[in-house]
């Protein structure tokens, strides 16, 4: 008979993050809105960062509120070099106001911007934005948040399994997740003796506004073809493994790239 209590806050409980404290990026819609409503279902404090989707953001809040979780939505353009600085200074307040303190126990990098072309048809001006929001921001945002971080907590990188597959029309948009990848790795070194884990999830062609080829049926089907479980994603395939690395039960899973692509392009 064994001796582990079903209901001790193990990973998939409805409160196995009661009282942390989680920051996700770009959680207006997508991948970003629906790891948000997991790490509040779970009971985590969610900070709902948006750039100009004010409305969008406030229902995620909303819908946080409904699961009985709480959340507050956080302006910042992460396409401006100022960007982390401004997420920080509409964040910190916040969290005082609302918690009593301005500590984080949860980071969710999610945030980012493509463009497909090939390197042939990618402007100056398109490869310094995808750099700024992709690699630049989270480089930056993980700067500051260190030392609002509590010991013990997780960062957790959205990358994309494009770093692992050759698409040439992702050509600035493949290497700046490429760099967080990397960044990810030594990350792990760095705060391993603080207990914070660092991970990576690798999302494959996911149905978001984003990718709307995987939202379209005749193209979702010819993308389906490619994957080992013949389906595109969607945005809770994502936020279930987010939500798993930010619980205790990945307490022993650090510096890892997991491909969440459902085995596209093997």
């Amino acid at each position: 008979m064994s001796d582990i209590d079903p209901h001790s806050g193990t990973h998939g409980s409805p409160q196995d993050l009661a009282g942390k404290v989680a920051l996700v990026t770009g959680a207006s819609r997508g991948i970003g809105r629906a790891i948000a409503l997991k790490l509040a279902q779970r009971g985590a404090f969610v900070a709902v960062h948006y750039n100009q989707a004010a409305e969008a953001a406030e229902a995620v809040v909303g819908q946080i509120e409904a699961l009985r979780g709480r959340g507050v939505a956080i302006a910042a353009d992460l396409q401006a070099a100022s960007g982390p600085e401004q997420l920080f200074a509409a964040l910190d307040p916040a969290l005082q106001a609302r918690l009593g303190h301005p500590r984080l126990d949860i980071l969710v990098n999610n945030a980012g911007v493509g463009v497909r072309a090939a390197i042939e048809d990618t402007s100056p001006a398109d490869l310094d934005r995808i750099l700024q929001v992709n690699f630049k921001a989270p480089f930056f945002i993980i700067q500051r948040a260190l030392q609002r971080l509590r010991d013990g907590g997780r960062i957790i990188n959205v990358s994309s399994m494009g770093t692992r597959a050759a698409y040439p029309l992702m050509a600035a948009y493949a290497p700046s997740k490429a760099a967080l990848e990397a960044l990810t790795l030594l990350l792990a070194e760095q705060l391993g003796p603080r207990g914070i884990t660092v991970n990576a999830v690798m999302p494959g062609a996911t149905a978001t506004d984003m990718n709307p080829a995987a939202s379209n049926p005749v193209t979702a089907q010819a993308i389906a073809a490619t994957t080992a479980l013949r389906r595109v994603g969607q945005p809770d395939d994502i936020a279930d493994l987010v939500a798993f690395l930010a619980s205790d039960a990945a307490r022993w899973v650090t510096a890892q790239r997991i491909d969440a692509s459902g085995g596209q392009r093997l």
